[in-house]
């Protein structure tokens, strides 16, 4: 009994300590109630309280105080909707702020030293060849090939479903193309996963997805690096997914080294890969598979979820918005010529052309408007190199998080008009041409020099599937009052999926 006893004692003087010794690092140092200093809602780990409704919880707090922060561990969590701020941080102070130890150790099991995890010269480096392949025509060109070829695929298992009146996840399709359309824009592989003929394409794809969840999981659990060196829980979990990605992509590697070995004296090298592997001949010390590796999963994070999100919630606008939906439908008809009679799917996909797409400005507005209200990254952020002030005059200190909300940002009434609440594709559009707005107040792309890249493409693909779906179908909820929300993660994806039916369109 003395023992037990005594080991309870001890065990209550632990956690004790530990609790006395989080707070004080939670608190001491924070200037709290400092005017100069954004105002505290809390700590981050509150946000254990609502992780399931995380991004309309910031939202619910940027509508009554446009900047406020969140007490973490030796520094602070700076959450800001201000556009203003935006611009600093991402273009006129550029410098002065970086991805951050943390957040680089928070993500690197799952995006390793890709584009979107690093600074300095290695960001620079992937930017540089990155920006010269997306500005490259045979790429531009090969990814409408594949964009149009899968468009057609995704058409015809609609309308399987369709033909027989049955109730089908369009989140769960979606991912499945755009999924199929990085592979061969991005590895100049034929997954075919769309078909339902890959089931390891399949597998590889929900563990990626997992993988997405359970990193982000780690900036509200206190105890993942200790789950992580125990090898329990979530940590367990994302370690299994991240093997069996591993595995897969160095397969595709090994797979795209031989192919090129065996047709080295050809030119024709479409694919984003080919050109990686041929780049990294100059220095393949640094560029091995494992950086290979690495930019394969930036650009499926970048390639496959974007779009699909996107699209996914476009659908749902558009079962909420039967009129827009119309209106779009219309417009696909008059662009395309082919108010008259229902086309061939083939023959139609086929015929959306550059220029057929740069006339779809309604479409581009909606799609738009689409990622101004449920935008693919909700949230993003920086951390600061040095103390600064920012321009709506609050301080932060070195090592303080600056996180730009992106979802909430699209909500606020100060930005966007009493009317940001609702689905408008019309304030896009000026004399029925489409206005883009400031990127930093539109910030679903980013902006600044770390603007993506792959917006046009994304733009392409969304825009191609999109027309495709509506000139042959008509969507709607299986229960139209169903009201969808979204899975907290780093991309935006709805909750349990899109559960909609299909309708020939006349």
């Amino acid at each position: 009994m003395d023992i037990l006893f005594w080991l309870l004692i001890f065990t209550c003087f632990s956690f004790l300590l530990l609790f006395l010794t989080l707070s004080y690092h939670l608190f001491a140092g924070k200037c709290i109630g400092d005017p100069n200093y954004a105002p505290v809602k809390g700590t981050v780990l509150h946000q254990l309280l609502y992780f399931n409704k995380l991004f309309d919880q910031q939202t619910e707090m940027a509508r009554t105080v446009r900047t406020f922060r969140l007490l973490a561990p030796r520094m602070s969590e700076l959450y800001t909707a201000d556009p203003r701020n935006v611009e600093h941080v991402l273009r006129w102070r550029f410098d002065k702020y970086s991805k951050g130890k943390y957040n680089q150790e928070v993500v690197r099991d799952l995006l390793g030293e890709g584009i979107f995890a690093v600074d300095g010269d290695k960001w620079r480096k992937q930017r540089k060849l990155a920006s010269f392949e997306f500005s490259n025509r045979v790429l531009r060109d090969f990814s409408c090939s594949a964009f149009r070829a899968n468009a057609a695929k995704l058409v015809r298992l609609v309308s399987d479903f369709s033909h027989y009146g049955m109730v089908f996840d369009m989140q769960d399709i979606l991912m499945r193309c755009t999924l199929d359309s990085i592979f061969k824009v991005g590895f100049g592989v034929e997954l075919n996963c769309l078909e339902g003929t890959s089931q390891e394409g399949s597998e590889f794809m929900k563990a990626f997805d997992e993988s997405n969840a359970l990193v982000y999981w780690r900036y509200v659990d206190p105890l993942w690096k200790i789950k992580r060196f125990l090898n329990i829980g979530s940590e367990a979990a994302l370690k299994n997914n991240v093997k069996f990605i591993d595995h897969f992509v160095n397969r595709v590697i090994d797979s795209k080294r031989r192919n090129l070995a065996m047709h080295q004296h050809h030119n024709d090298k479409e694919d984003i890969l080919s050109r990686f592997v041929m780049e990294s001949k100059k220095d393949p010390e640094t560029m091995n598979d494992k950086y290979l590796r690495d930019i394969i999963l930036n650009f499926m994070i970048a390639g496959k979820d974007t779009s699909a999100n996107t699209l996914s919630w476009f659908l749902y606008m558009m079962c909420k918005n039967p009129l827009v939906q119309e209106k779009i439908a219309q417009e696909v008809r008059h662009v395309t010529c082919t108010q008259e009679t229902k086309p061939n799917i083939d023959d139609f996909v086929a015929n959306i052309t550059e220029a057929t797409l740069e006339k779809m400005h309604y479409l581009h507005a909606a799609l738009t408007e689409t990622l101004r209200l449920y935008p693919a990254v909700p949230v993003d952020g920086r951390t600061a190199e040095t103390d600064d002030i920012l321009p709506d005059g609050y301080k932060l200190k070195k090592g303080d998080g600056v996180y730009y909300m992106a979802y909430a940002m699209g909500r606020m009434p100060y930005i966007w008009g009493d009317d940001a609440g609702e689905f408008r594709p019309e304030r896009w559009l000026q004399d029925s041409t489409f206005q883009p707005q400031s990127p930093f107040k539109f910030i679903a792309f980013h902006a600044g020099p770390r603007i993506c890249l792959g917006k046009d493409f994304a733009y392409r693909q969304m825009k191609i599937v999109a027309m495709a779906l509506l000139r042959f179908f008509i969507f709607k909820l299986d229960v139209e009052t169903r009201t969808v929300t979204y899975k907290t993660m780093f991309t935006l994806h709805i909750d349990k999926g899109l559960p909609i039916r299909a309708i020939p369109r006349p």
